[in-house]
């Protein structure tokens, strides 16, 4: 699967997602995760709809594996936060939450950053 189709088969997951069509969304992203077990952007959504329908412990485990292909993500690390937090963890949620904000601090100042 060719970059463009990966993002194709999770851009029309999430069309799904958002119309409604939540097992045909669900279908997609297993499809994406599973052609590309290390695209980071197919697991992401797949947690983010899972968080979505309430399903906490299968957004977990699509998080973490985001998480362990871009630890340094700001939305990822975010998602784990809110995830945690539903789960009633939180400590783990105080530790994502504050890993996304590190996150967004160092994104803020390599912004700022003068140009050469």
């Amino acid at each position: 699967m060719t970059q463009t189709e990966l993002q194709q088969l999770i851009d029309d997951a999430t069309f799904d997602f958002t119309m409604g069509e939540n097992d045909a969304a669900l279908a997609k992203l297993a499809q994406a995760t599973a052609a590309a077990p290390d695209a980071c952007a197919a697991w992401h959504a797949l947690a983010e709809i899972n968080f979505n329908l309430r399903r906490f412990d299968d957004a977990l485990a699509a998080a973490e594996q985001a998480h362990r292909l871009r630890p340094d993500d700001l939305f990822i690390n975010t998602t784990l936060s809110r995830v945690w937090m539903e789960k009633g963890d939180k400590a783990k949620a105080e530790h994502y939450g504050a890993q996304a904000k590190i996150q967004s601090w160092k994104e803020q100042l390599q912004g700022d950053a003068p140009s050469d």
